[in-house]
């Protein structure tokens, strides 16, 4: 029975020996001020942090002079990069943080200096932001404090107290749009995070915190071809997307597609992220009536033929989604010239049937896009075995560009789903394939031609060179006779004056 009034006595002197030990706190709560208010709730106080830890001086002194001492080490108020250069003094000290039982990072420092926000200040003096301007000062909280400015409940009105100050970021970039917490509010994330969900994404989710780097940074987590792993962070997370209802294959699909190949293995800027059809800020999966105005963003004319096609009013009917019925969502593909048609791959079929008109036309399509193909294929074929003869024909090897480029006018066009209209585009095209074809062919003819008659000049000349020969021949036997058997050999003869 008297264990635990035993304890409880042990514990109010431990608690008067601490007050007394420290009488910068004791002095202050006396005054009843904000600080030593807040700071009964810190996290520091909790971990035996003094306010000597930070202001310096002699916390044991009750006199005020000597525990503000300047000789006690009393540095009063930090301000400017002092603040941040003051709680590094723990924080970038892994022993230091080690021996508060703190396991935390101890780079947020170094992370803050290369940041956008340690950037210098207008006034050139110290760094855009310090460690207090977010975490607070006198009542800083743990991250997982639902009371903390930096929790995700809480974070966004925070970056929100700078980012949407017009006036504010005017001064340090006037190309920054100050509506993302308006933007962040109208999407999925921001919807259930004022619901008060704190798993969704906020700020620091894709941003990063101590060490936030401008969207030009190859390094920064929100740079064109980092951004596809950032929101992969969450949803390729299959438990935390199970619990949402959310498939969590959305990086793998678009990753092999034809956007994930072009942004992440060729490394163009151009080609569309996933913020590019959600949005960022104001992220939510386009609906139904915006599909084709998200992908018309890059596919302008393809957009814009499909909404005077007849598909247009039957797919509104319907209620199905422009682009996406036909080419999918994350893992869009190559568009290839077995789409069209009737056959195996055709995704015409999907709607149309056997013998109606869309079914008719979409063969009647196929078989026209098929002809430019195999047309193009043969001059081009003609051409190489031209100019592999040493025929000059690079005038009509330029002309193929004309065909090719039909052919890929032809791919637009078949978004209007108009046979006539693309049976013209593919016309123009096999008029090209045509004339450089019976040009290549006429090359051909000339260079076997040429052979022809180079072979025939050749055995003429070696006729005439044979020809001549024995006729010189001819002339020196009958030379020869006239003279005598020794008449070709003078020397031979005796010397009849000896």
């Amino acid at each position: 029975m008297r264990t635990p009034a035993l304890i409880a006595a042990v514990l109010i002197l431990a608690g008067r020996s601490a007050t007394a030990a420290d009488a910068c706190l004791t002095c202050h709560q006396g005054l009843g001020d904000k600080p030593s208010a807040l700071w009964a709730h810190d996290v520091h106080a909790r971990h035996g942090v003094s306010c000597a830890g930070c202001h310096g001086g002699n916390p044991a002194a009750e006199d005020m002079e000597r525990a503000m001492s300047r000789d006690a080490g009393f540095v009063g108020k930090p301000s400017g990069d002092a603040i941040s250069a003051m709680c590094a003094r723990c924080h970038a000290d892994s022993s230091r943080m080690a021996s508060l039982g703190a396991h935390i990072r101890t780079d947020q420092f170094a992370l803050l200096q290369q940041s956008v926000h340690g950037r210098l200040a207008l006034d050139g003096k110290q760094r855009i932001v310090q460690c207090t301007a977010c975490h607070g000062v006198h009542g800083i909280l743990p991250v997982a404090d639902p009371g903390s400015p930096v929790s995700p409940l809480r974070v966004v009105a925070l970056c929100a107290s700078c980012h949407s100050d017009a006036k504010y970021i005017r001064t340090y970039n006037p190309a920054l749009p100050v509506d993302q917490l308006e933007k962040y509010r109208t999407s999925v994330h921001g919807s259930r995070n004022a619901a008060g969900d704190p798993r969704v994404a906020q700020c620091v989710s894709c941003h990063g915190n101590h060490g936030i780097l401008s969207a030009r940074d190859v390094r920064s987590s929100v740079y064109p071809t980092n951004i596809p792993l950032t929101c992969a962070r969450c949803h390729a997370n299959a438990a935390l997307m199970a619990s949402y209802g959310i498939p969590a294959d959305q990086y793998a699909q678009y990753a092999a597609s034809v956007h994930g190949v072009a942004l992440l293995v060729k490394k163009d800027l151009g080609a569309p992220a996933c913020n590019s059809c959600h949005g960022n800020h104001g992220a939510a999966p386009p609906g139904v009536e915006s599909i084709s105005q998200v992908c018309g963003t890059c596919h302008a004319l393809n957009a814009d033929l499909f909404a005077k096609s007849p598909h247009k009013s039957a797919f509104d009917a319907g209620g199905l989604p422009e682009c996406e019925t036909c080419h999918g969502k994350h893992d869009i593909a190559p568009a290839t010239a077995a789409m069209l048609g009737t056959g195996g791959g055709s995704i015409c079929t999907r709607c149309h049937g056997d013998g109606d008109p869309g079914f008719m036309a979409a063969a009647a399509m196929k078989r026209l896009a098929d002809s430019l193909a195999a047309s193009d294929s043969a001059a081009r074929a003609l051409v190489e075995e031209a100019e592999q003869k040493g025929m000059e024909i690079a005038e009509a090897r330029f002309r193929l560009r004309d065909a090719r480029q039909a052919a890929l006018e032809a791919r637009t066009t078949v978004h209007a789903f108009d046979e006539p209209r693309f049976a013209a585009v593919v016309g123009k095209g096999l008029a090209v394939t045509s004339a450089v074809a019976d040009e290549a062919a006429r090359s051909v003819a000339e260079y076997y031609f040429r052979r022809i008659g180079l072979g025939v000049a050749t055995l003429i000349i070696t006729l005439l060179a044979v020809s001549l020969y024995l006729f010189i021949r001819r002339l020196e036997r009958r030379q020869a006779a006239g003279r005598g058997g020794d008449a070709g050999f003078p020397f031979m003869k005796e010397d009849t004056h000896t």
